[in-house]
């Protein structure tokens, strides 16, 4: 299985950010739902909800998604070296805890014990922030550093390059000049 997903490396590593970006899409179509037409929490859906409200009350579809992600980012993780591998793993670390939360989440929806002594399901960062924003911020956090190690992978170091075992680095990288030349 390792050896095909760093042979597809550059078309998985795509169809997953087509993934994150859509899920993206919907968080920021709820913030402006929240933020800029004012509507009340429950009411911004995000476009999916839109068509299909019982999506977004649905502990299992954000728990498929933080799986999605924590499965996404363990298996493209091999084709990763250097720099970008570091970037990748610190978003797999908090993807990780991410995961977690919505764990949490979960089991508390499927119990109807709810943490904290609290009326609803509730994350433990939920004690300090507000669920949209908490959200909002988790799905930033593992973002930024998976951008920079994308932009890492498809421009290595010479170094880097030479260690790379996936097709996402297309040009062969040439020894640097010697200094002075």
């Amino acid at each position: 299985m390792r050896t095909k997903v760093v042979q597809h490396h550059r078309a998985l590593l795509n169809l997953f950010l087509i993934v994150v970006i859509g899920h993206w899409t919907e968080h920021l179509v709820q913030a402006y739902q929240i933020w800029g037409l004012g509507r009340p929490v429950p009411k911004a859906r995000g476009v999916l909800g839109e068509f299909y409200p019982w999506l977004i009350t649905s502990e299992w579809l954000h728990y498929g998604y933080a799986i999605v992600m924590l499965i996404g980012l363990f298996l493209l993780r091999p084709g990763f070296v250097g720099r970008a591998r570091t970037w990748w793993n610190i978003s797999l670390g908090i993807q990780f805890w991410h995961h977690i939360e919505h764990l949490l989440l979960l089991l508390q929806a499927q119990t109807g014990h709810f943490l904290f002594g609290r009326a609803a399901p509730t994350s433990i960062l939920q004690l300090v922030f507000a669920r949209v924003e908490l959200h909002l911020f988790y799905n930033t956090i593992v973002f930024i550093p998976m951008v920079v190690a994308m932009y890492l992978h498809l421009r290595p170091s010479p170094e880097e390059a030479h260690e790379m075992t996936c097709s996402c680095h297309a040009v062969e990288h040439r020894p640097l000049a010697p200094t002075g030349a």
